[in-house]
């Protein structure tokens, strides 16, 4: 691959999904009078590539660092060298260096801006660490994108101290062609991603291409959540044309799984992008944004509780929080309405009768 290439489609929606979570990342964590008052936050782009598509859009550095900088609370964010710093770290030199020059041709020189942006050439896997330590990250929150379109090779080791550091969160991504070309990976890499081969040969059994990237997807999940990263979501970020990426997002707090969510159900779905959960097979979501507020119920969100129901009575408020750190992008709020239409179509039963509630139980029919 050249110096630059085409913006896919499925990045295209992910950078949506980015652009969301950014916008809110950045005032919670920078609140001047919250629970706590971080001395600095950092984010960490470990795969950040040329920082420019070849059909001229921007890519994650530019737009993380623009929509930073002209951020609507950014007056009330107290910005400064000191506090707030973007990492961005490219493998191939030519990319690191067009990515720099990039960078200085938009913003300006970059010891001038109101935030500290350093650009490093290296290798996210092997490299990520000292970087971070050299730009003094540590101890303070970290929001990690370990965005790879190509192999996944970041050690868990480094998963697992970035889950210890206080505030910190994850992002890593599996680009569609990952699962098929596993085979090409050193077996002793995915011992560090996975954290042992037992913890991975499982999902590398799985023939079906259908389910080779669900299976894989869980087990890189459930390596975060034995790294330190009490909650976990994975998911398809779906594009209207082209294959879907896989996500996976760890954090260590349930406020992290809401503003995560938030994002998701913010990003305008016009062109037909969506969400999917791993674990529903045979619903088709419904990813029309105009609809998602509406009285039309997701068949995606009935098959996930009905699915729950079937396990065992379960009230509405722990099948809510159930919803919220379990599934890709359903919340809390979303429990009842799937309860209610289930009940509707007499699958469920709910005790007691009348008015759904947080305190209702909802068992199968």
């Amino acid at each position: 691959m050249g110096l630059l290439w085409p913006l896919e489609p499925a990045t295209a929606a992910k950078h949506k999904l980015y652009r969301r979570y950014y916008d809110a990342w950045w005032p919670i964590m920078l609140q001047p009078h919250g629970v706590h008052s971080w001395s600095r936050v950092t984010l960490l782009d470990a795969f950040a590539g040329p920082g420019r598509y070849e059909t001229g859009e921007d890519g994650s550095p530019v737009f993380a660092l623009q929509r930073l900088l002209e951020h609507d609370a950014a007056d009330r964010m107290g910005l400064s060298p000191q506090r707030v710093q973007l990492v961005f770290i490219e493998k191939r030199r030519d990319r690191y260096e067009h990515l720099r020059q990039l960078l200085v041709d938009r913003f300006g020189p970059l010891e001038k801006l109101p935030v500290r942006v350093t650009v490093h050439q290296g290798e996210a896997g092997r490299d990520s660490e000292r970087i971070l330590t050299e730009t003094g990250a540590w101890g303070q929150p970290i929001l990690a994108v370990f965005d790879s379109w190509g192999s996944v090779n970041t050690p868990l080791s480094l998963m697992r101290r970035i889950a210890l550091n206080p505030g910190s969160e994850v992002v890593t991504t599996f680009g569609p062609n990952w699962f098929n070309r596993r085979k090409d990976i050193n077996a002793d890499i995915f011992d560090q991603v996975f954290g042992g081969r037992h913890f991975w040969e499982k999902a590398a059994a799985v023939q079906r291409s259908d389910e080779q990237w669900r299976a894989w997807l869980e087990a890189f999940r459930s390596a975060l959540q034995r790294a330190g990263f009490e909650y976990c979501l994975q998911f398809q970020v779906v594009p209207r044309t082209g294959q879907p990426l896989h996500l996976v997002f760890g954090t260590r707090h349930p406020k992290g799984v809401e503003v995560m969510k938030e994002a998701m159900w913010t990003v305008d779905r016009s062109d037909g992008m969506s969400f999917k959960d791993p674990r529903c097979r045979g619903a088709v979501p419904i990813g029309q944004g105009t609809l998602w507020e509406t009285e039309v119920i997701d068949p995606e969100l009935v098959a996930l509780v009905y699915e729950r129901v079937k396990k065992g009575p379960i009230g509405v408020g722990d099948l809510g929080q159930w919803l919220l750190t379990e599934t890709a992008q359903w919340r809390a709020k979303d429990a009842a309405k799937a309860v209610t239409h289930l009940r509707e179509e007499h699958r469920a039963l709910v005790v007691p009768r009348g008015r759904i509630t947080k305190a209702s139980t909802v068992s199968v029919r």
